[in-house]
């Protein structure tokens, strides 16, 4: 059966049954009406013959009962004054004979003995057990249903004469269900001769009208196949727009339209696939760039220029002096215009608008609040569908002085690698001779402390330069280790712990100098792929360097945050800070601003953040009145992965918090 068949037998079944559905919920309504109807109609006849029998008694007892009279009599005197009452027996049998429902009327007093009734054989009689019409009005439309059209009974409706608030009479009228069902047929008749044609109708018109919706259908599916042209599916290749699918299928337009929108599917999907990689490598790509990068393209409704694309590097260009909280995340500005992402009151806003303004590809110079200098360019991206046009525009963004100082830092490691090698070699050559001048010293000291008192005075110049030769060799050893190739035994850590271990770890040394610690952590885990020891070994040399500079104590205040796609650790010391002129020069090997100073520490440190991929940078000033003052040393580290499956340890998550306040 074709699948369009299906649908039009479908939506004419699901009319069908909401039509008899409706009708069955009709009929209910009848039945319960004509019941309701019944009832009240007859409530108000037993409530006439209750007031005809009350009538009757009062004017029949008042000659017939003597005082005294016991409840046996009284009952007899009752029974005598309504069987001779005529006004009530003419009553009673008009009900029965005029009322369509009524079968017959009876009184009975309160023990339900028949005191008169319009059925001879009843009198004297225990009345018989009927089911209650109200009751039955009450009830659901099965039960109501059963008891109309099952088997033939009477209902009752009864209305009790009260005395002295008891019941004393109590009439019964009973109600025939055949009779009910006679009344009530004339309605239904005429609801079924209204409603199977309706029915019929209603269900050729939803076949029709479902006919009729799905012949679009045709017209939809060819345009789908012209869009799916070329597509290979499963082996099956749409050719002039139709695709070799069954005969059966190709009669059936639906399933011609359905297998055409899965394939669209599948080929959107493999492109959305493929897109989503692309843009993937492309952010990667970008943020991986020092210079800011944002591609731009114009509003279809309003044709201005739109960020389609932003790199991280661009956040750091958007910071205005003396601005507070993190900067501006790339998310943040896709999507916005060139005047919300680059304020034109700003100049570097000013230099991106008069070159957007005058389609200046050369590259611009702007220097910012701050004093950076930056170099804009500007590159139209082709249309390769229309020649001559442009699809949109490539801003970058190039801090020059971010460039210098990458040269600066490029020469720094040269320098270093060259005296890696030099030291090598320099350790080689010298540690031999020291090796064998040691050893004749201890022999010539040997010789000397043979011949007692008279060497003496040789014996202390001997003394002296095993001395220096030992200090020497501590040297040589020094730059053997500095020189020699660190093996990295990396792992994810999470940055607040190494930090919490560096503050144990200095704790008593701190409180000796009189220093405090202040640590400031961002929420949550700031893991990173490192050697932890050697890490521990970088941070410690700068708390250690922090302390030193002041002597006379203060604080030292470490803090995390989260930077991008970066781990920051800020080290800061309120101390007397360096020379701008000597700053330049700090990391390299032996030099040192300290008398008691080695030159080693900080160059070891540089070195560790090298081969992790980070970054070491410091700004210092002299100046004591400053708030600034001091030196802070700022490492920078990449922040692991999401997809790692290395676990950590997060059984200290909060110690680091904890240790750096008690610090």
């Amino acid at each position: 059966m074709r699948l369009k068949t299906k649908l039009v037998l479908a939506a004419t079944g699901v009319t069908l049954f909401v039509v008899l559905l409706l009708t069955g919920l009709f009929i209910a309504e009848l039945l319960r009406q004509r019941i309701e109807q019944t009832a009240t109609s007859n409530e108000v006849l037993a409530n006439q013959v209750r007031s005809t029998a009350r009538h009757a008694l009062e004017s029949g007892l008042a000659r017939d009962l003597s005082a005294g009279a016991s409840e046996g009599e009284l009952m007899k005197s009752v029974s005598a004054v309504l069987r001779s009452d005529e006004t009530l027996q003419a009553q009673m049998g008009a009900i029965v004979r005029y009322s369509l429902t009524v079968q017959d009327v009876n009184v009975t007093d309160s023990h339900g003995i028949v005191l008169t009734s319009t059925d001879p054989d009843a009198v004297d009689q225990p009345s018989a057990g009927r089911i209650s019409l109200q009751a039955v009005s009450m009830r659901g439309l099965i039960y109501q249903w059963r008891q109309v059209f099952g088997v033939p009974h009477v209902f009752d409706l009864g209305s009790a004469l009260n005395r002295n608030g008891q019941p004393f009479l109590i009439v019964h009228i009973g109600v025939r269900s055949t009779f009910i069902r006679a009344s009530f047929a004339p309605g239904l008749r005429d609801a079924l001769l209204f409603a199977v044609p309706a029915t019929l109708l209603l269900v050729l018109g939803a076949g029709a009208l479902t006919n009729i919706a799905l012949r679009p259908l045709e017209a939809v599916n060819a345009q789908l196949e012209l869009l799916s042209v070329g597509a290979e599916e499963d082996g099956a290749q749409s050719v002039d727009g139709v695709s070799n699918h069954p005969d059966g299928e190709q009669r059936d337009t639906v399933v011609r339209v359905a297998k055409t929108i899965d394939r669209l599917e599948r080929k959107m999907r493999s492109k959305e696939t493929r897109y989503t990689a692309l843009q993937a490598n492309m952010e990667q790509m970008l943020d991986t760039l020092r210079d800011g990068v944002l591609l731009l393209a114009p509003d279809r409704a309003t044709g201005e220029l739109r960020s389609v694309m932003v790199s991280d590097a661009v956040a750091p260009f958007l910071r205005v002096p003396g601005e507070e909280g993190p900067p501006k995340r790339h998310g943040e500005l896709i999507g916005r215009r060139v005047e919300e992402i680059f304020a034109p009151e700003t100049a570097l806003g000013a230099a991106v608008a008069a070159a957007l303004e005058h389609d200046r590809t050369t590259p611009e110079f702007a220097v910012l609040d701050d004093g950076r200098q930056v170099q804009i360019s500007l590159d139209r991206i082709p249309d390769g569908n229309t020649p001559g046009s442009d699809i949109g525009i490539m801003l970058t963004l190039r801090d020059i002085d971010s460039a210098m100082q990458l040269e600066q830092e490029l020469e720094v490691s040269r320098r270093l690698a060259a005296i890696g090698r030099i030291t090598a070699g320099v350790g080689h050559e010298v540690k031999n001779p020291i090796n064998a001048m040691v050893l004749h010293l201890e022999l010539l000291r040997g010789k000397l402390s043979a011949n007692g008192d008279s060497g003496e005075s040789a014996q202390r110049h001997v003394n002296i330069l095993a001395s220096e030769m030992q200090r020497l060799d501590r040297v040589v050893q020094t730059l053997a280790d500095f020189s020699r190739p660190m093996e990295l035994r990396l792992r994810i850590v999470d940055l607040r712990e190494v930090v919490a271990s560096v503050i144990d770890l200095t704790w008593e040394q701190m409180k000796d100098n009189n220093v405090t610690v202040k640590a400031e952590a961002v929420r949550g885990p700031l893991l990173v792929h490192v050697d932890s020891d050697l890490i521990r070994q970088a941070i410690l040399n700068l708390v250690l360097n922090g302390m030193q500079a002041m002597p006379g104590g203060g604080m030292v205040t470490i803090i995390l945050r989260r930077e991008n796609q970066s781990a920051v650790i800020e080290v800061r010391d309120r101390g007397t800070g360096i020379e701008a002129e000597l700053l330049p020069r700090i990391f390299e090997l032996y030099f040192t601003t300290k008398k008691t100073g080695s030159g080693i520490g900080l160059a070891t440190t540089y070195r560790i953040l090298q081969m992790h991929g980070g970054t070491l940078a410091v700004r210092s000033t002299t100046d004591m009145q400053s708030e600034d003052r001091g030196s802070a040393f700022t490492l920078t580290l990449p922040i692991s992965s999401p997809g790692s499956n290395m676990r950590v340890d997060t059984s200290t998550q909060n110690s680091f918090a904890v240790r750096g306040a008690q610090a």
